[in-house]
């Protein structure tokens, strides 16, 4: 059976961000994941996971970003990512140097490194040479922090531009960039919307090693799992059969909405899985 990892994001949003940590072990997880932790000190956040006995799991580095405060409000301001941006490779280094050092202080062994948005007319090869670049050089601090980079495919009705749009696409970018250290984040509610045929593509890319995180959603609203056209009962029994022991990000938003109780009345389904 999959281990389940709370996305404090997503989950709980009724309450202040650092009390979902005792909201998620309440309900009986044992890991948590969420986007950019930059507005809460490093140590606030450790406190809550020691407290709660949780694993941090995964973080995003920062999506844009030269200091502290720009970082903790770059995603709200619309940036998503500079990873695959000429020009910006000073950016992308403070980022993912501060997301190793919250990786470090949590323990959190696998940090999201965002692509970003294509620019208008921009060349795609340079634009595709530049990420692979950026990844290298990151691959080497992650390494000596004992981390994983993740990259991930995301859907383009969700972000629109985003750069990086299929599986085959993030498996190519990491056969380029060539480290260990640099793995892919496989969100099946994308995977669905950009490309569908889920079973045959993890049947595919689980084997090679390759795939370092999983998340899930239902599809389309991304809502519970047990909510839309993905049948997550048969899916995840393919996660078992494959062999993926990893963890499984729970990355969807509960249908009953920010009010007390909402994400824990949305549980049945993990507890039947």
């Amino acid at each position: 059976m999959p281990r389940f990892a709370a996305n404090l994001s997503f989950f709980y949003t009724e309450l202040p961000f650092l009390e979902r940590f005792a909201a998620a072990a309440r309900d009986g997880f044992a890991g948590v994941e969420f986007l950019f932790p930059y507005a809460w000190p490093a140590s606030a956040i450790a406190e809550a996971l020691h407290a709660n006995g949780l694993q941090q799991v995964l973080l995003n580095a920062p999506p844009a970003g030269v200091d502290a405060a720009q970082m903790a409000t770059a995603f709200e301001q619309g940036a998503r990512g500079t990873a695959c941006l000429p020009g910006r490779e000073a950016e992308f280094d403070a980022g993912v140097r501060q997301a190793l050092a919250y990786a470090t202080a949590l323990g959190c062994p696998r940090v999201h490194v965002m692509a970003g948005l294509v620019p208008q007319g921009a060349d795609m090869t340079r634009l595709h040479d530049t990420y692979v670049h950026n990844l290298r050089c990151a691959a080497v601090w992650a390494a000596d922090a004992g981390v994983t980079l993740l990259i991930e495919a995301i859907n383009g009705r969700d972000m629109p531009g985003y750069f990086l749009t299929t599986q085959a696409q993030a498996h190519a970018v990491v056969e380029a960039v060539g480290s260990p250290q640099v793995q892919v984040q496989m969100d099946l509610y994308h995977c669905q919307i950009a490309e569908g045929d889920v079973t045959r593509k993890l049947q595919q890319y689980l084997p090679g090693g390759r795939v370092g995180h999983i998340q899930i959603a239902g599809v389309p609203e991304r809502q519970e799992p047990s909510v839309g056209e993905l049948n997550y009962t048969y899916v995840l029994a393919q996660l078992d059969a494959l062999g993926y022991d990893g963890w499984v990000g729970c990355e969807y938003r509960p249908r009953a909405g920010a009010v007390p109780g909402g994400t824990t009345r949305g549980l049945g389904w993990m507890h039947s899985a």
